[in-house]
């Protein structure tokens, strides 16, 4: 069996949570001032908020084409032509459409599409969990059923300084954006279970406000001193992430996967103030192979 994703997936782990086989990843495509990036692989996170600065200007994404898939599962399909492939929230992006789609078109394949109804690091954390129990044989329903467990046990939620990214990219209310956005308010945003789909959660007046404000939202979840497991990632803003960070560990007894940037198809809807983090709790979270 192999295992695909898309580029709307974070994956920051430490050595023995990591897999010990190839994930394969479908990009998705940034346009900015005429020029046309491949999310994490022609464009990294950096770069993508310095040309933001230096241009002044909104990037464009694209998610994968139906094509895109068929290409990789017809080459994959060449040595194995059971497939896994697991893809960020329907509710964020078509890219799970598109991955069904391109299936279709592969009938050597047998593919398998999940749409996990998250993204990020939570997404990384499914990705590499069924990569490892690929190894250890697992079945493919048994993984599936992994993935799921994951999910369910699992938040993500963040909060960012400058609104002006979400609102060109469409992904909040335009109205409510900007709104907000006069009004200098830092939201504060999850990823809801059933629709995959953002929600604001509260809100606050400054950014160490909000980023404390992510930490209430925890405690409306896990009593203080729960153990948890933990992963912050940030678009480029290190001094809010270690803020975060710390707010937590007051909180929480924290098991800490490593900090890292958010892929830039992601960060290119965020901007680069963005500070958001992934937790389950420890007991909940289902052993890995």
């Amino acid at each position: 069996m192999q295992i695909v994703t898309d580029s709307g997936m974070d994956l920051y782990l430490p050595p023995e949570e990591m897999p010990d086989m190839e994930i394969h990843i479908v990009r998705h495509t940034i346009t900015l001032e005429g020029k046309t990036y491949h999310s994490g692989l022609d464009i990294q996170s950096a770069e993508l908020y310095q040309l933001l600065k230096d241009t002044g200007g909104f990037p464009l994404t694209s998610q994968p084409s139906a094509g895109d898939f068929a290409a990789v599962y017809r080459e994959l399909a060449r040595t194995d032509p059971d497939i896994l492939s697991i893809q960020m929230s329907s509710g964020l992006s078509g890219t799970v459409n598109a991955a069904q789609a391109g299936a279709a078109m592969v009938p050597e394949a047998n593919v398998t599409v999940v749409d996990t109804k998250t993204l990020s690091a939570v997404l990384g954390w499914q990705v590499a969990a069924a990569a490892r129990a690929v190894r250890a044989g697992w079945p493919k329903e048994r993984i599936v059923a992994l993935l799921q467990r994951i999910g369910e046990v699992s938040e993500s939620i963040y909060t960012l300084d400058d609104l002006k990214y979400l609102i060109h990219g469409g992904r909040i209310s335009h109205m409510k954006g900007l709104l907000a956005s006069v009004l200098r308010i830092k939201p504060l945003i999850g990823v809801t279970k059933d629709t995959g789909m953002y929600e604001q959660l509260g809100m606050a007046r400054t950014l160490d406000g909000a980023l404390r404000g992510l930490v209430k939202l925890m405690l409306k979840k896990h009593a203080p001193g729960t153990p948890l497991r933990v992963q912050i990632i940030h678009a480029l803003n290190p001094e809010g992430a270690a803020f975060l960070r710390a707010e937590a560990d007051k909180t929480f007894r924290c098991t800490w996967m490593p900090m890292g940037t958010m892929s830039p198809v992601l960060g290119a809807h965020t901007g680069p103030s963005m500070v958001g983090i992934a937790y389950a709790a420890l007991a909940d979270y289902p052993e890995l192979p």
